[in-house]
Parts: structure tokens; sequence; C-alpha cells
């Protein structure tokens, strides 16, 4: 059997970014940049107030005083019209600062107390509170200049970077298409979720879990159904995928040593196996190769052993896929409340760990058998327990992955 660095790295190194395609800004969220952006412009592009109030000439910063009021500024509109000494301007948040502007005061520290809507301003206001030159004021190009890096290739775009983008006028952005995965699940077990359930049968959950995980990984669902146990069933399922040109194929069941796992042979004939067997608990039996030249990772049927496959070995592939540098899961490290037993291949045990006394401290969710969902529910931590580990005491260190 594999070590599950090895078949990792082996996985990986298949997979290659997928090609760009240049989409609207409102379509990019989630999406992977596929090219350098630099600032366009600016940002702010011109000097603006920060808040609501009175834009102030430099030699009426110093003390408390009553000025009159020249000009009326709201955001969107401008003056070329400069203020002198002893005048003010009324002025609203974002609006353009009028020549010789050195500081905004806050509405709040002036006399002036109406503030509804559609209120118009006074002729002269008394500023209560001495401020510095610069207060309150928004320069030119003080978050950046026209030229400037401000977004990498490869970054995931998230509602902060789309936000970036509108404001340097970006309207369209490259990005690496979403990957298309095809999600196929074998047994004559089987049931669809809305069909009642009969003698020797269950509901097929797989695809629903795997098909969660994989969009929220941003990718372009190509759903192959539950197959029969049969070889002409699984075929022509697969070459559904490759007719429609998925860069990767996941399957769930079929790849263990049963007498009616078909999905391995299946690809072996059609295809190649690189590899199906790797030292990890939950998820031994799991293939990796190609079908008529489309990757293929074939999970285990147990539901707790799928979900942690994908998590360990087809996340990072689709991540490549989308043109992300491939991370390193974030780990942390919790002190186990209890003593745990493992069989000395590494493991991914379900565990709730919580924050205690400034540590976090992690507790077996009970039941680790692979069948047993419900203990995922109830985790928000996956424990990583080294291959060779057959036991830990408790008030041991673990590596954990939360999952919550």
């Amino acid at each position: 059997m594999l070590s599950v660095s090895e078949a990792h790295e082996r996985i990986l190194a298949v997979f290659s970014p997928v090609e760009t395609q240049t989409v609207s800004l409102n379509r990019a969220a989630g999406r992977v940049l596929a090219r350098d952006i630099k600032a366009k412009t600016d940002l702010p592009l011109f000097d603006n107030s920060s808040v609501d109030g009175f834009a102030l000439h430099a030699v009426d910063c110093a003390s408390p005083r009553t000025l009159k009021v020249v000009a009326d500024i709201r955001a969107g509109s401008t003056t070329s019209k400069p203020l002198q000494p002893g005048e003010c301007a009324r002025i609203m948040t974002g609006a353009s600062l009028p020549p010789g502007t050195e500081a905004v005061v806050m509405v709040e520290d002036t006399d002036f107390s109406v503030r509804a809507p559609g209120t118009p301003a006074p002729q002269v206001v008394t500023i209560h509170k001495a401020i510095q030159p610069g207060e309150n004021i928004r320069r030119a190009g003080d978050n950046l200049h026209t030229g400037d890096m401000v977004l990498s290739a490869g970054m995931h775009l998230r509602a902060q970077e789309i936000g970036l983008l509108a404001m340097l006028g970006e309207a369209e952005v490259q990005v690496h298409r979403q990957p298309r995965l095809a999600l196929l699940s074998s047994g004559d077990e089987l049931l669809p979720v809305e069909t009642p359930l009969t003698p020797g049968k269950i509901h097929e959950s797989n695809s629903y879990t795997l098909a969660a995980l994989a969009e929220e990984a941003g990718v372009e669902l190509i759903r192959l159904g539950v197959a029969d146990d049969s070889e002409v069933d699984i075929r022509s399922r697969l070459d559904q995928a490759v007719e429609v040109k998925a860069d990767v194929i996941v399957s769930s069941a079929g790849v263990s040593v049963g007498a009616f796992d078909y999905v391995k042979s299946v690809i072996e004939e059609d295809g190649e196996l690189d590899f199906w067997k790797v030292n990890m608990r939950p998820g031994k039996p799991l293939a990796f190769g190609r079908y008529r030249g489309v990757p293929f990772i074939g999970l285990p049927g147990n539901p707790v052993s799928a979900f942690v496959g994908f998590e360990v070995f087809v996340r990072p592939a689709l991540e490549k896929l989308s043109g992300l540098e491939v991370q390193p899961r974030p780990h942390q490290v919790a002190c186990l409340v209890e003593p745990l037993e493992s069989d000395g291949r590494e493991s991914y045990l379900r565990a709730v760990v919580s924050q205690e006394n400034g540590r976090l401290m992690a507790r077996l969710t009970g039941d680790q058998g692979s069948g047993n969902i419900l203990s995922l529910v109830q985790a928000n931590a996956l424990l990583i327990v080294p291959s060779g580990v057959k036991s830990l005491p408790a008030n041991s260190d673990i590596d954990i992955w939360l999952i919550a």
C-alpha cells in the first residue's frame, strides 16, 4: 500500500490548471484569477471627505470659530472655487474637496444640528472643536497609485477582491474556467433518496455528500447517477464523462475486492490504474488512474471513507485544476482528552474540538466505523494519527484539521 503522502504526490502530478476564460465581474466570485491585475487609476481617485461635515481652510483648523458657509458639496459633485480664510463648505462623505481644504470637521462637532434629508446648508456655522490639518480627509492615491500591482494570478476571488476590481473599473476579468467533475456512484443496493426502502436496500447518499463537497470547491458538476453492479452500465456512464470532456472522474464504491466491484475492472480494461490501495484509515481502497485518458479517482463506498478521501485527495486535485497553488492544509494542535487506539495506518478520526482554558481539547465522537456518518455530522475536526502509531494516551498533543 502507498503512503498517504506518496499517493497525494502521484495524484497531483497528473493535474495541471485548466484553460482560462474572460467573464463579467458579476460572475467572477469564487473563481481563480488567471492574470495579474495592476491599478488603472489612483485610489482614491481624488481628495475626498471621509465624513459628513464642513471642509475648512488651512488657517481655520486651529481653534473654535464661526465661519461663512460658501458651498454645499454632495457626493458626486465638485467645485473649482477655492476656500478662503474664514470660509467653509458643507460636504458629504465621499465628496470631492474644494481647493484649499486642509481638514473636515464632523457635523457633530458644530452647532448645525438639523440633519434631516433635504435640509439646506446654513449660512454660517460655529465649529466647537479644533482639529488637526489632514483630519477626515482621504487623499488621492492614499491606497493605490496607477500601475501598482494589486492582485496576483492564482488568487481565489472573494467578495473583497470583487469589490476592489469594481473600484478599479475592471468590468471583465480573466479567470480559469471551472473544472468539470463527473461524479458516479455504483451499487445494486442503492435506491434514490425519494424511493421507499425495500429489504436489502439503502438510500444512496454518497453522491449528495460528494456533490456538495465538489460544488463547494467551485467545480462544474456532471452527475453520472448510480450505476448497477454491471460492467455494461458502469462503462456506459464512464463513457458519458469522456463525451462531455470531464477533467476528472470521481466515483464512490466498486474499487475494492468484492465479487461485484466492477468499477476497478472497467477502468483497467479501458484505461489504466496507477494504484488502488492507500495506507490510511478510513479509505484504504482508493483507486487512481485514467479512463480513456481522463484522470479517475475511485473513492470507497463507505460514507465516511468517501468524505475523507475527497478531503485528502480530491480537493487538492481540484485546487490545482482550478489554477490555485496547492498548499498543505492548515493543521492545528489539540490535546487529547481521552486515550485513543488505531491500527497503525495513517488515520483520520472524527472528533469534537473545543477551547478550554486557552487550549484546544479533542474528544472522539464515539464509534469510528467508516459507515457511521452521524459521527461525522457531530464532529468539527479530524484528528490525524500518523502512520505506525497504534495508540496515544490522554493529554497527548495531536494534529487536527478543522472541518466546521
